[in-house]
């Protein structure tokens, strides 16, 4: 069975049909970037292009980079405009594809549910949190498999500041860090998280995990294992389209 993700994040709109058999996809993704300011009316013409790309037309999931509640209602945009809080994302890009079914979700939380069905989460009791660090910090949390949705652990104070305005990926990028300087500040980060939840699973998701080699041996201290994502930068796209197949 085949649906159709895509993963809308501050700097890419990201989709492609996911076999959900062998949670990958089958064909290779297709992106566009996200237009600035990131309107609902410029991302969601930004999300057509991509399903309209593949010629789809059944169901697609989507990903959103904000809290997300009822499958539908965004409620913060941190990395995306402001004009988004309140906005029905489901009927905005219902619309938009041409009334295709059309299921939103939080983008890591998505990225969470592949990690841990067909990732470095699977088979994983206890408490394990999947963390994306790309232009922010997504966070998914999971007590014996269960999702807790909507966590938004990289808007935690650390420092006086939100806490991906110093551990972000984008952070890395914009102060011009080397591996080993962003992997102390990532530390420091997880022993903020590891404090609060116990954890005995962390997953390094977004774009980084592809080079955690770079910087995974540089963080200590952690008591909970660290592990890289299995689906890379692919999960929220797997997630998303699981999702959709969830309530379809």
């Amino acid at each position: 069975m085949q649906i159709f993700g895509v993963d809308v994040g501050g700097s890419g709109i990201k989709g492609a049909p996911v076999d959900l058999e062998r949670g990958d996809l089958a064909q290779e993704r297709h992106k566009v970037l996200t237009p600035h300011p990131a309107t609902p009316e410029g991302v969601a013409d930004g999300v057509r292009q991509v399903v309209e790309h593949f010629g789809w037309s059944g169901p697609v999931g989507l990903t959103f980079p904000g809290v997300v509640t009822g499958g539908a209602t965004v409620r913060t945009a941190a990395n995306v405009d402001k004009s988004w809080i309140g906005t029905d994302a489901r009927a905005l890009f219902t619309d938009r594809l041409g009334g295709l079914p059309v299921t939103v979700v939080n983008d890591a939380d998505a990225a969470g549910v592949a990690e841990m069905r067909f990732g470095a989460g699977r088979g994983r009791r206890g408490t394990v949190i999947v963390l994306t660090f790309g232009t922010g910090i997504g966070s998914a949390v999971f007590v014996d498999g269960t999702l807790v949705p909507n966590t938004e652990l990289g808007h935690l104070e650390l420092d006086n500041r939100e806490a991906e305005k110093h551990a972000s990926s984008k952070a890395r990028d914009d102060h011009d860090l080397s591996w080993e300087q962003w992997a102390r500040r990532v530390q420091k980060y997880l022993a903020h998280v590891e404090m609060l939840f116990s954890p005995e699973l962390f997953v390094i998701g977004g774009g980084v995990s592809r080079k955690a080699h770079k910087f995974l041996p540089h963080i200590k201290g952690i008591r909970a294992e660290i592990v890289p994502a299995q689906l890379q930068n692919n999960a929220g796209i797997v997630g998303a389209a699981m999702r959709a197949a969830d309530l379809a």
